[in-house]
């Protein structure tokens, strides 16, 4: 995957630490081998200078990246955002506008005009801005480049999900979550149901055997779809797919992967595994104009697990339609609806989670800062790349109309990134799938 940028990117853009000793004991020891670069400045910068604040950088400015912020800037302790970055300017100032306005994180935000940057090469100008931890919420197209120049830099991470388009998108992450294991550097990822407790709770009750034994999951992400950003005069087609990164698989790796990724993870966790072979079908019914890039407006897959069991997916994009995002858990001995924190066994008694509601976007940034503060450095990296390969497997099987192995899918070397990022640069040129011509491994 190159990373080459011709057009010369992280320029100002106008717009109106550290853990405590525990901390850097419990890194300094795990790091073997790996660079100390980053990871024990984290502590020895904080009480050099008596201060045990933790400085956020923002890499993806879009309303996932500002909600991110927003939320890492409402843990507890000492937390400010101090550097952001986005391939746009306006994009940039909207989030820092919209942050300032909450007066609770006014506080918290100390990013002057020289530390925000835009273009395709921001990310290496906050990494070099000071930060202890980075959000890297840019189109998911990007996180594979962006977590391992996060990792190298020796900084801790928050990414969001999915974690990649592609298989060696995937098989990179696997490299770089590895290498933040061996540094000790926190690697959290955005699906946050692992971090709620209602999913918490069910999940372990089922895996205790509430239900007997798991055969058959059914997940789904039907809904009407999302934005589209009509094309501007001027604009280059990199540009314009980078407004709409939503319909081009590069960027985003079709909603089968940038949404449905939560429903399949829940599977996945719930399982203790990953499937090992899927087929499926899919197509474009209702966005077929080339606007929409080449993603398809429905799926329906049938993964299979290792001892035989089944996840029955469904993700579709059509207004008007039945809407579902749920999992739900078939077992020898009952059923479970896991959205709803439901379980009922067979001729038992029904139990339902009466725990406090929270935020589960809120809980994993709390979970994350908690840990680092105190020691406990999270790395989730091998699961979300994972699961993020599960839904790219998925695509694979209803883009092709072909039975899909687990292990051929991971190994595929079909690389979907462009050869250089810039505006002025060619963007990949999308080519709607045709199920039994389209080559996918």
């Amino acid at each position: 995957m190159s990373d080459k940028t011709s057009q010369s990117g992280a320029r100002p853009v106008t717009t109106e630490h550290a853990s405590r000793r525990s901390f850097l004991r419990t890194s300094t020891a795990a790091i073997v081998g790996g660079s100390l670069v980053g990871t024990l400045s984290l502590g020895r910068s904080a009480h050099a200078a008596g201060d045990d604040t933790i400085k956020v950088g923002l890499i993806g400015c879009g309303g996932r990246g500002t909600g991110a912020a927003a939320q890492a800037l409402r843990t507890k302790g000492n937390v400010k955002l101090v550097a952001m970055g986005d391939a746009f300017p306006d994009r940039l100032a909207g989030s820092l506008q919209e942050l300032k306005k909450e007066e609770e994180l006014k506080d918290r935000i100390d990013v002057p005009e020289d530390r925000c940057f835009v273009g395709f090469d921001a990310y290496k100008n906050v990494l070099g801005a000071g930060v202890d931890l980075v959000i890297l919420a840019t189109p998911p197209g990007f996180r594979p480049i962006h977590v391992k120049a996060a990792v190298e830099a020796g900084k801790h991470v928050f990414m969001e999900k999915p974690v990649a388009t592609d298989a060696p998108g995937v098989r990179s992450v696997l490299a770089s979550a590895a290498a933040a294991k061996q540094k000790g550097l926190a690697l959290a990822v955005g699906l946050q149901r692992h971090h709620q407790q209602s999913y918490i709770e069910t999940i372990k009750r089922l895996k205790d055997g509430a239900i007997g034994d798991i055969i058959a999951t059914r997940v789904y992400w039907n809904e009407a779809g999302v934005w589209v950003h009509p094309r501007k005069p001027g604009q280059t087609d990199m540009e314009y797919q980078m407004r709409n990164w939503y319909y081009f698989n590069w960027l985003c790796g079709d909603h089968i992967v940038e949404q449905h990724i939560h429903n399949l993870d829940v599977s996945n966790w719930l399982k203790g595994a990953y499937p090992v072979r899927a087929s499926g079908m899919g197509g474009r019914q209702v966005r077929t104009g080339k606007d929409y890039g080449e993603i398809f407006d429905h799926h329906a897959v049938e993964f299979e697990y290792a001892d035989g069991s089944r996840m029955f997916s469904q993700c579709r994009h059509i207004p008007n339609c039945w809407t579902s995002v749920t999992e739900h858990a078939h077992g020898t001995r009952g059923t479970s609806n896991l959205t709803s924190a439901i379980i009922e066994p067979t001729g038992g008694e029904r139990w339902r989670y009466r725990g406090e509601k929270e935020n589960p976007f809120q809980t994993e940034h709390d979970d994350l800062f908690a840990n680092i503060r105190a020691g406990n450095i999270p790395n989730e990296g091998e699961y979300g790349a994972l699961s993020t390969m599960t839904a790219i497997l998925g695509r694979m099987a209803t883009y092709s109309g072909k039975v899909i192995q687990w292990d051929e899918a991971l190994a595929s070397e079909i690389n979907l990134q462009p050869k250089e990022y810039a505006f002025n640069a060619t963007a990949p040129v999308p080519a709607v799938a045709i199920p039994g011509v389209t080559q996918v491994v």
